[in-house]
């Protein structure tokens, strides 16, 4: 028989295309808001009710849940749904756990690459670094420390957690916000454009973890960003090269972006490089870590 792997997120772009790599070697299940077909299982986070029918037989969770770090503003209500999302969910699914007396084999974790800081240096972060100290930074020790529990508390044999940097999807997120801003002659780079961003394709993020979830020697936080270091407004010219479109328009300055979005804005206008060595030392071999190819396959639809 498959082992079970729950995953959590299921509405996420991840979720789904990471469900799609490994339904091969696993039987897959999703923990929902709402069921919409026999291998969903409905929790509602708020209310702290879970269908415990979905942890029979499990070996493995993948825990992606989390609202949308770049969606809204941040206000302070915003700002305790963003930790509840992460750390209520986390703990729902370790009481579950406990209740029922199982032990995982594993418990992966997503984390986020703003564990460091939101702050533009020429410093490369490695796993070895400390964390930053503004917001973001509070929400991925919190989101770890979360994880964390799951084998402190003897519920997972291994817990590994994935720091994971801007995903390049067509579907989704940042590439999907910038693509037809340029594809219009509207698009340009964010405040000064020197701001590293991290990124990783979507096809590699998914295959880290898969990665994870097959190799039981991978433990603890792994960066999940490509070798290949970019700066925003580096991302903003390949993307153009990639689409054939020229850019015209001058940097957003970074007073009207931090208008429109409020404290949020320094996650888009700060930004450091970070290692993934790593788990390249671990055997992981990315297969998109050229941004422009990354891109190239990414939206050879729009071209």
């Amino acid at each position: 028989m498959k082992e079970v792997v729950l995953i959590t997120g299921a509405g996420g772009m991840i979720a789904r295309e990471l469900a799609k790599k490994i339904e091969k070697d696993y039987e897959v299940r999703f923990l929902t808001r709402k069921k919409k077909q026999n291998k969903d299982f409905e929790w509602d986070i708020r209310q702290g009710t879970i269908d415990e029918s979905a942890f029979d037989d499990i070996s493995h969770i993948i825990h992606l849940a989390g609202a949308n770090i770049s969606e809204k503003r941040w206000t302070d209500e915003r700002k305790k749904e963003l930790i509840s999302s992460r750390i209520d969910s986390a703990g729902l699914l370790l009481n579950t756990l406990q209740k029922k007396k199982i032990k995982l084999k594993s418990f992966i974790s997503a984390s986020g690459i703003n564990y460091y800081g939101t702050t533009t240096t020429e410093k490369t972060y490695t796993e070895e670094d400390d964390p930053g100290k503004d917001f973001l930074s509070e929400v991925v020790v919190l989101w770890e420390r979360a994880a964390d529990d799951f084998k402190e508390k003897n519920v997972a044999e291994r817990v590994v957690k994935v720091r994971t940097a801007v995903v390049l999807s067509e579907q989704d997120g940042a590439l999907k916000k910038m693509v037809p801003t340029i594809k219009n002659y509207i698009g340009s780079p964010l405040g000064t454009g020197k701001q590293y961003m991290p990124w990783i394709h979507v096809d590699d993020i998914c295959s880290i973890y898969e990665f994870a979830l097959k190799n039981s020697e991978i433990n603890g936080a792994y960066n999940a960003t490509s070798p290949q270091h970019t700066t925003n407004e580096n991302l903003t010219k390949k993307i153009a090269e990639v689409l054939h479109k020229p850019l015209f328009m001058p940097n957003v300055p970074s007073f009207v972006l931090k208008l429109i979005f409020g404290e949020l804005a320094d996650a888009l206008l700060e930004g450091s490089r970070a290692s993934s060595q790593k788990i390249q030392d671990e055997g992981f071999q990315f297969e998109f870590p050229d941004l422009k190819k990354a891109l190239e396959n990414l939206l050879k639809k729009n071209q």
